[in-house]
């Protein structure tokens, strides 16, 4: 990799690591107000970043709030929303992209106009329907939403279409049928793709905020997105306890980055790539 040298060089370093700490500020602002003793005096910015330190928030917060439920309902969402994403969307994405069918266009463009529509569009009919359902304030209802979701489908779809046509001709002779084909080679090709998608599923459905805020109707049904700003309500001045449930509610997010950082990445070059 060709380095950069010069002062060209040294002011882009500069301006990385100048942008990469104004990202991250928030978040250690977040964890140091998140150490900090309740109730404890603040007389500037930077006493917020000092000493003295403490961790007995975090127990409090996991042991005598709603936080814990919220968290367990977060993971049930997100969990299995990925999960039906990573289970479904393949099936429909190679469908659309290798087998041909009549109206297969006609699919994948009712797809992309899905994103043109805004969610706040969508609420009021999916609301609608979900009560009709029965689905208001049940796991079913706030995970089924998160599962049809455009981009997704859109992504897989570009991917395996770039998949060599020879590969499915071969199996096809061999006698190979459709399924055996999307177990044995659409599949194992389709990894990097996968994982992808499987992380932009998680986030999406970790972050949710307003089909949560309408679909549940009981604490008891909250997920983070929604319980942290009530709990936060009964804070009115101090901050400490609210940065310590939304530092519990970030710490998912913080380990999926770490580990999947370089999917994420991909992730982001693969939403542009043509079908």
């Amino acid at each position: 990799m060709k380095k950069h040298t010069g002062v060209g060089g040294w002011v882009l370093t500069v301006l990385t690591v100048a942008l990469a700490i104004l990202f991250l500020l928030p978040l250690l602002w977040s964890l140091a107000v998140s150490l900090k003793h309740e109730g404890e005096g603040v007389s500037n910015v930077l006493a917020w970043f000092l000493p003295p330190y403490t961790l007995e928030n975090y127990p409090r917060v996991l042991l005598a709030s709603g936080v814990p439920t919220w968290f367990v309902n977060s993971l049930i969402v997100a969990v299995l929303s990925t999960v039906l994403t990573l289970v479904i969307s393949p099936m429909a994405a190679y469908a659309i992209a290798k087998i041909k069918f009549r109206g297969a266009t006609v699919f994948y463009v009712y797809f992309i106009l899905g994103l043109m529509i805004p969610v706040e569009a969508m609420v009021v009919p999916l609301f609608l329907t979900a009560n009709k359902l029965d689905l208001i304030n049940t796991f079913a209802g706030l995970i089924l939403p998160n599962v049809a979701v455009s981009m997704n489908f859109i992504i897989m779809v570009s991917f395996m279409r770039r998949i060599p046509d020879e590969l499915i001709e071969a199996a096809t002779i061999d006698g190979a049928g459709y399924w055996r084909v999307y177990g044995h080679i659409i599949l194992p090709l389709s990894k990097t793709v996968l994982v992808t998608v499987g992380i932009f599923s998680f986030t999406a459905s970790w972050n949710n905020y307003l089909w949560p805020l309408l679909a549940t109707m009981s604490g008891d049904m909250f997920t983070l997105p929604i319980g942290i700003p009530t709990f936060a309500g009964t804070y009115t001045i101090d901050y400490v306890m609210p940065m310590t449930a939304n530092m519990v509610a970030s710490l998912p997010m913080i380990v999926l980055f770490v580990i999947f950082e370089r999917y994420i990445v991909k992730g982001v070059s693969l939403t542009g790539i043509k079908g």
